[in-house]
């Protein structure tokens, strides 16, 4: 269900590297491209499965004819679902579903290539350093992270934000690893467990960050193609998910 030359990685790092490209693509889907991936999911058409692709890339379409398939397929007939709830609980559920999938193909490969114990322990454990795609479609990731600095994030991303501009009417971007306080070493760890609501990670320090003024969820800038120079000028920032509910009648 690739399309072009198959992609076999064969080592742990290839492994993980093809599962965070077909995860990337996937919470795209369920994030950003939710309005496009809803529709798509027609209850009148066959069974679909949602595909992530290494290229981080994602497509619904027919499971594979061949049988057994290539790799481990998704869930089947996500679509008979969707009208049957309510789309966030719909999105939750194939979220769940990825996870598994994205595991099942991840250890599929490490069988094929004969990893052994320290190879699929080590590998498992670098799979379980990310948050799922449940925790972020859910923004379970965040919520964890901010019950442990709800206060002292705010005051911190506050006061950068106001030394920065002087103005509360605009949207609130920074870097999630800010300047070192005095004596504020967890306060900075706390930063650094900021996660990208359309990625899901929490890499790239010297990045820049922008907030949603109505969901609170931060986003990488090049996530959501918003530059620092651009953000200068928007008074109230809406991320593309925000944007297509308020778009949908």
């Amino acid at each position: 269900m690739d399309g072009g030359v198959p992609y076999n990685p064969r080592t742990v790092e290839e492994v993980f590297r093809d599962l965070k490209g077909r995860r990337a693509g996937m919470i795209k889907a369920l994030t950003m491209d939710a309005e496009e991936f809803y529709q798509q999911c027609d209850p009148e058409k066959e069974n679909l499965c949602l595909y992530g692709f290494p290229s981080e890339q994602w497509e619904v379409n027919l499971p594979a004819e061949e049988v057994p398939p290539e790799l481990p397929e998704p869930a089947l007939g996500i679509n008979f679902a969707r009208d049957g709830m309510q789309e966030k609980d719909w999105l939750s559920l194939v979220a769940v579903h990825s996870d598994a999938w994205l595991l099942s193909v991840a250890f599929y490969f490490g069988a094929r290539f004969g990893f052994d114990k320290a190879d699929r322990k080590r590998l498992f454990n670098m799979i379980n350093d990310l948050p799922t795609i449940f925790e972020v479609v859910t923004g379970a990731a965040k919520k964890q992270t901010r019950e442990k600095s709800s206060v002292s994030n705010h005051s911190s991303y506050k006061s950068k934000s106001n030394s920065k501009r002087g103005s509360e009417s605009q949207p609130k971007y920074s870097k999630p690893v800010l300047p070192k306080d005095e004596d504020d070493d967890d306060e900075e760890d706390e930063h650094g467990d900021a996660l990208c609501g359309a990625c899901g990670e929490n890499n790239g320090a010297d990045e820049f960050w922008i907030c949603c003024d109505l969901c609170e969820k931060w986003f990488h800038g090049k996530c959501v193609k918003i530059t620092p120079a651009r953000a200068e000028h928007i008074k109230q920032y809406k991320c593309p998910s925000c944007s297509n509910k308020r778009a949908r009648p």
